[in-house]
């Protein structure tokens, strides 16, 4: 037995704290499930301590209460000590809210995005209840249900599974002000008790009113009561939405105050009598007798019915998704005034049936064994916050949120999330943030690079690691330390795939050349280590200029010889497209550093792997060239600084045209000849007709070549595993002997060389 239970005697005292009365009943539950009323009192406020369902005047109810209880303890003779109260369902807020997700691209949508989704509606809901609360209460949230769910705002009954670019829900969160609750706890203290549990008293209502086998239709009930009407809906087997309407049977009361000049309990006398007699008898301020037909009460208070059940059916459509209910059952004092429950199934547009007091038929599983106790829709509410005792299933509990001690109200399914969302803690905090997005364009389609995940929320119960859906113990320590923002998306142009995965050729004199495509960036010419801006429009071009080719080919034009493309004379700012032809006279091939870093947006393309062996070692001999020389563009220079004079100047000319002027088989001794003869920083060995082999040692590997006389640079790579057209924007790195090397370069017993790519 539960030990609570024990300080009554095994008893369940209920309290139903009303605005004109405070009813108390006392009794338990057998092993047959049926509930015994063994006492049952009810006490009127000697004063208008509670208006509206909220308590004024603590102290007045306090010794109401204490009355009660006193002679309820008479009745059953033995003490009580512990007591089952309601909130009043009056005091909720309700905040109705769409919310709506979006993600970056189309997504399979699962429980936890689900919840997370629900979770942001509880919070924004929160956030307009904070803008809108003009009173002095601190609201928290007790409950919520999801009224609609959408898929790209189409409605749809359950997301989980189903693609979607867009998920939002439409969405009921109800709230309770603490003060409210404090002051009942504060009410009952007076009168010598405790609170062994708290609960809705719309909850208490329907545990009585409409029983769990019928909550998988979608009802309404309403408790008619004194200040205002409760009401709350259920469907699929749940209780889905609260709400109240802030005008009931005092509304009714005031009009016959008004109209037969009576005091307020002689008007509930009137009101009450007219129900159930024909005539009704009464005594107005001036002492005078009157006796008037109970029709008569009828047609004075029916525009006040008619008022008061258009806004109880506007209340239950609204909290019902914009639609009317199945059936509506109608419980408390107020609901049985002449004319209601008509005019309620009117305004529903249900069949009248379908509307119905609740009184003796919904208690047939109670036993009263008090005899003078009557069966009416009155004591509905006193014996469901008995009922509702057993169950367990809201009360409140307190716990310690990052140092601050919260109440919140328990439904049964309270998770960490929730004391965050109490707390005030922000819903980001929670899970891992992105950092900032970068959204571009490519060829003018939109692409978006999402920014790194951060660290989750770390999230301690107790001082043990658990996760935001671990259940709420009472009286717990919860620390959570807010998750983290990731590092912003960082994007270079060579990772575009448009980049890497294609190349443009052309025919240049006869010989097919391929080069990496041209990426403009807001129309102005970017390396591939640019990094990618929020807003960038980007464009892999299709072409190249005349000009832009000679750059990368690192070629000096004849600038009066004429240009063909297709065989038609163009200038240099032609555009080429892929497969083109172009034919040019060459003046000198350049590769010296400094010549391809005077463009640094053409640096990274001018040494790639898409160079012809020819194309590679005519360029390299003239860059050795200009090193001997110190600036190998002033000609005399470089015939003043070389032994062989003029005959070296024009080995120098030949050298640079020996691409096209001499079969590939020649290439290599030409250059060898060029960059040996006339060299004085350039050992040269005795020249030998017969092969020989030479080591070398390529990335700390040992090579012998042979098969040659002499071996230059270039030859290294036919013995080696090196893709010369995977360079991906990058440069190539060549050493021989720690020096930068030059693919013509004469190769020397145990020379030590490095071949790489120049990684960003």
């Amino acid at each position: 037995m539960d030990t609570r239970r024990e300080d009554n005697g095994g008893l369940v005292f209920g309290l139903d704290i009303g605005t004109r009365n405070v009813v108390g009943t006392v009794g338990y539950r057998d092993e047959n499930e049926t509930f015994n009323v063994i006492a049952q009192y009810c006490k009127e406020h000697d004063t208008r301590a509670m208006l509206d369902g909220q308590i004024h005047d603590i102290g007045k109810v306090g010794k109401t209460i204490q009355i009660v209880k006193a002679k309820l303890e008479e009745m059953i003779e033995q003490p009580l000590t512990e007591v089952c109260i309601a909130a009043a369902g009056r005091v909720l807020k309700t905040v109705t809210t769409h919310v709506d997700y979006a993600y970056p691209e189309e997504t399979i949508v699962t429980g936890e995005m689900i919840h997370t989704l629900e979770l942001l509606g509880v919070e924004q809901a929160q956030n307009i209840l904070r803008e809108q609360n003009d009173t002095k209460y601190r609201f928290y949230c007790v409950g919520y249900s999801v009224v609609k769910y959408y898929i790209n705002d189409e409605i749809y009954s359950n997301l989980e599974g189903h693609k979607a670019e867009v998920i939002s829900i439409d969405i009921i969160v109800t709230f309770l002000p603490e003060d409210v609750v404090d002051g009942l706890y504060a009410a009952v203290a007076i009168a010598g008790l405790e609170v062994a549990n708290l609960t809705l008293e719309p909850i208490a209502a329907i545990n009585v009113a409409i029983p769990e086998h019928f909550r998988m239709l979608n009802i309404g009930l309403v408790d008619v009561g004194a200040g205002t009407s409760d009401i709350c809906i259920t469907k699929d087997g749940s209780i889905i939405a609260y709400g109240m309407i802030p005008y009931a049977g005092d509304e009714i009361t005031e009009v016959i105050v008004q109209h037969y000049l009576v005091d307020f309990n002689m008007a509930e006398h009137i009101k009450c009598a007219s129900t159930v007699d024909n005539e009704v008898e009464f005594e107005d301020i001036m002492s005078i007798t009157h006796r008037v037909p109970a029709k008569e009460v009828w047609e004075l208070v029916a525009p006040v019915v008619d008022k008061l059940a258009k806004g109880v059916a506007e209340k239950i459509i609204a909290l019902n998704g914009d639609k009317t209910v199945s059936a509506t059952f109608v419980v408390g004092g107020g609901g049985k005034i002449h004319g209601f429950v008509e005019r309620l199934s009117e305004e529903l547009n249900i069949p009248q049936e379908r509307v119905a007091l609740r009184g003796e038929e919904v208690l047939k599983t109670i036993n009263f064994l008090q005899p003078d106790i009557a069966k009416d829709p009155l004591i509905v509410t006193p014996v469901g916050i008995c009922l509702n005792y057993y169950d367990q299933k809201n009360s409140f509990i307190m716990v310690r949120f990052n140092g601050e001690r919260i109440k919140l109200y328990d439904n049964n399914r309270l998770t960490i999330v929730d004391a965050a969302l109490q707390a005030g803690f922000p819903n980001e905090y929670l899970f891992p943030r992105r950092g900032m997005p970068i959204n571009f364009t490519v060829n003018g389609k939109q692409r978006m690079i999402r920014g790194e995940a951060g660290e989750s929320s770390s999230v301690r119960m107790n001082g043990r690691e658990v996760n935001i859906n671990t259940p709420l113990e009472p009286n717990c320590e919860i620390e959570i330390i807010p998750s983290t923002v990731g590092e912003d998306a960082v994007y270079t142009i060579e990772r575009l795939e448009e980049y890497t995965s294609s190349t443009i050729t052309f025919e240049v004199n006869h010989r097919m050349v391929t080069c990496p495509r041209f990426v403009l960036v807001n129309g102005k010419l970017e390396p591939p280590t640019y990094r990618v801006q929020d807003g960038d429009q980007i464009e892999v071009c299709n072409y190249y200029t005349v000009a832009q080719l000679a750059e990368f080919m690192d070629v000096e034009i004849d600038p009066d010889s004429e240009i063909f493309v297709n065989n038609r004379v163009e200038n240099m700012d032609a555009q080429i497209y892929e497969n083109f032809s172009v034919d040019w006279t060459v003046l000198a091939y350049r590769t010296a550093k400094e010549d391809v870093t005077a463009q640094p947006e053409l640096m990274e393309k001018a040494v790639t792997g898409t160079e012809t062996p020819d194309q590679a070692a005519s360029s390299e001999a003239s860059s050795d060239e200009k090193e001997d020389g110190q600036n190998g563009d002033d000609e005399s220079v470089k015939t003043e600084q070389q032994p062989g004079g003029e005959e070296d100047a024009k080995k120098s000319e030949e050298i640079a045209d020996f691409p096209e002027n001499l079969p590939e088989d020649e290439d290599s001794d030409h250059s060898k000849t060029s960059l040996t003869e006339g060299s004085e920083e350039s050992p040269v060995e005795e020249e030998s007709k017969e092969p020989i082999d030479r080591v070398v040692f390529v990335n700390g590997e040992l090579i012998v070549m042979h098969g040659k006389p002499e071996y230059v640079f270039i030859d290294v790579f036919d013995y080696i595993d090196f893709d010369l057209s995977d360079s991906r924007g990058r440069a190539i790195i060549t050493k021989v002997n720690d020096k930068n090397a030059f693919y013509t370069q004469t190769l020397d017993e145990g020379d030590e060389i490095i071949i790489r790519w120049e990684e960003s």
